[in-house]
């Protein structure tokens, strides 16, 4: 049991198990994009721990860059996306892999899958860590999802309430 400002949490995923699914997510990837050089874009901030241990299962050629959306404040979606970090890269005739940390909504990834086929990208696929199929407002194509979760509030791994909590590996649920 962990405390994060006003709200007590649970253990409900450990981190043996976050790593055996991206690992397992690793090996789609690279069956897929072997011969190929993506651009991967990590979603911050929630996305960078899923990113960094992403990337070193990685056995094809690839850059790395990062990008920041923000529709959250709280525990709650604002159902707005504002882009806080752009990405300095030409996308143009280049695959790009969204690297998320969670897709609960659906909003933000639903916002910017488009924008970046608009720069000429010739595709735009999603790797997420977690996905939340009965919280989506909207459809959305998921091509790489490492775990399926209940609609529960969650923090660690990356993953904040309210900016703390991302720091431990393990991944926890609001406890009511």
């Amino acid at each position: 049991m962990i405390t994060i400002k006003d709200k007590k949490f649970e253990l409900f995923i450990q981190h043996k198990q976050i790593e055996e699914k991206i690992s397992m997510l690793a090996d789609k990837l690279n069956a897929d994009y072997q011969e190929r050089n993506p651009l991967l874009i990590g979603v911050l901030n929630g996305a960078f721990m899923f990113a960094a241990d992403l990337v070193r299962k990685l056995t094809f050629s690839h850059e790395i860059q990062f990008a920041k959306f923000s529709s959250y404040e709280g525990m709650e979606s604002t159902g707005k996306v504002k882009e806080l970090i752009g990405v300095n890269a030409v996308l143009k005739e280049r695959d790009i892999i969204l690297v998320e940390d969670i897709i609960d909504t659906g909003i933000t990834m639903h916002n910017i899958v488009p924008q970046f086929k608009a720069q000429g990208a010739r595709s735009v696929e999603i790797a997420t860590l977690l996905m939340k199929p009965g919280k989506l407002q909207v459809d959305l194509d998921v091509k790489y999802c490492a775990m399926e979760i209940p609609n529960e509030f969650i923090v660690g791994y990356g993953l904040d309430y309210d900016g703390q909590g991302r720091n431990y590996k393990d991944i926890y649920v609001v406890k009511n």
